[in-house]
């Protein structure tokens, strides 16, 4: 791929390029993958709001939960709203960790419509996360980087966005067990997630150094699955690639998108007139997200069965837990889902164009510079 670009160096010597209109490209004619298509997205998103109707009716006119209609009567408007303020710094920093694993040359407007329209995807399909980097995998090979180079950096960037969870999960969890937190909790419900958590860090560590997994004459399903699993160790030697550069950006977008998603659970308990420690809503987010992998769409059921199972266990009553996840689900579901939907939509008319600032974050691509001629990007994002 050729662009034209301004030689007008910054402090760091960076340059703007521009592409030139491309007739063809590797990515183009690229279809959506069956389980994102716009069809199966909108049918979703309309499923969500139905079950989410049906839902708030219950709570409206079913007998005895009235202790749960009680608390959401009492819900403050100011904690509401920060609640949802919370949440968009949670996914705009998806959106600044996103640009700064795949590519800083992207521009802001297309990074912010591929992440978002990810969120979106993984808002409404019952593919556990999946939907969403199925979604951004098209479309930065339509828009034209090299899909050896999607694949690794979406492995790292899955992995980049789960360290956050899993470091804070060690770290809560010896504080839990140890004391330093003043609540009363068992030191297994405190060390048992801290142990697995650092078991899994060591072993994903560990295979960054594996050199790969030979195929020799396997099946094709199996070569298939041998190939996706050689993806693994470049993915993680990508990850910890981007770490050592200790860019401020990568790491703030990473923080924000862990923390801003845990603030929101607090705020809604604190909207509800009830204060659980800090450290006890983020242990229990931080479980019970993991009913998130239900393939329900947007891990209705599941991920607040997780939740609520979580905050009982860790002590917190039923009855506030559960009005508390239910305010928060409808808060961290609904938002990406809206922004996520509009998203989509700006995201296909982008790509139907003939011209994507995506196609200059391919590896080793060549941009025309004005006065200077031909220059190779280098691999690094």
């Amino acid at each position: 791929m050729r662009a034209i670009v301004d030689w007008i160096p910054g402090p760091d010597m960076t340059v703007t390029a521009t592409p030139v209109p491309r007739a063809t490209a590797a990515g183009l004619a690229e279809p959506l993958p069956g389980e994102v298509s716009p069809r199966r997205l909108w049918r979703s998103l309309a499923g969500l709001a139905a079950l989410v109707a049906f839902v708030a009716v219950a709570i409206a006119l079913l007998p005895g939960i009235g202790d749960l209609r009680a608390s959401f009567a009492k819900a403050s408007a100011g904690w509401i709203a920060l609640a949802v303020l919370f949440e968009l710094g949670s996914l705009f920093g998806y959106v600044v960790g996103f640009r700064s694993v795949f590519c800083t040359r992207m521009s802001w407007s297309s990074s912010y419509k591929i992440a978002m329209a990810e969120l979106g995807a993984d808002s409404v399909l019952p593919v556990g996360g999946a939907g969403g980097l199925a979604l951004g995998a098209w479309a930065l090979r339509r828009g034209g980087m090299p899909g050896v180079q999607i694949a690794r950096k979406t492995v790292a960037f899955f992995l980049l966005t789960s360290l956050p969870s899993v470091v804070l999960l060690i770290l809560v969890g010896l504080a839990l067990s140890v004391g330093i937190v003043p609540r009363h909790v068992n030191v297994a419900l405190g060390l048992v997630p801290a142990a697995v958590a650092a078991g899994a860090l060591v072993g994903t560590l560990l295979l960054g150094r594996l050199s790969g997994f030979a195929d020799g004459g396997a099946r094709t399903r199996r070569r298939r699955a041998l190939s996706a699993l050689r993806l693994v160790p470049d993915g993680v030697r990508e990850a910890v690639g981007l770490l050592r550069t200790r860019d401020p950006r990568l790491l703030l977008g990473l923080f924000a998108y862990l923390a801003g998603d845990i603030l929101v659970l607090w705020a809604a308990f604190t909207g509800l007139g009830q204060s659980p420690e800090i450290a006890i809503v983020a242990i229990a987010y931080l479980i019970g997200q993991l009913g998130n992998l239900v393939p329900l769409p947007g891990g209705i059921g599941g991920v607040e069965g997780g939740l609520i199972g979580a905050l009982v266990l860790y002590g917190v009553a039923a009855v506030p837990a559960t009005a508390a996840v239910l305010l928060y689900r409808v808060v961290q579901l609904w938002l990406p889902a809206g922004l996520g939907a509009l998203a989509f939509v700006q995201l296909r008319r982008m790509l139907r164009g003939e011209a994507s600032d995506i196609a200059m974050c391919g590896e080793g691509e060549a941009v025309e510079i004005l006065g200077r001629g031909p220059v190779v990007v280098g691999s690094r994002s």
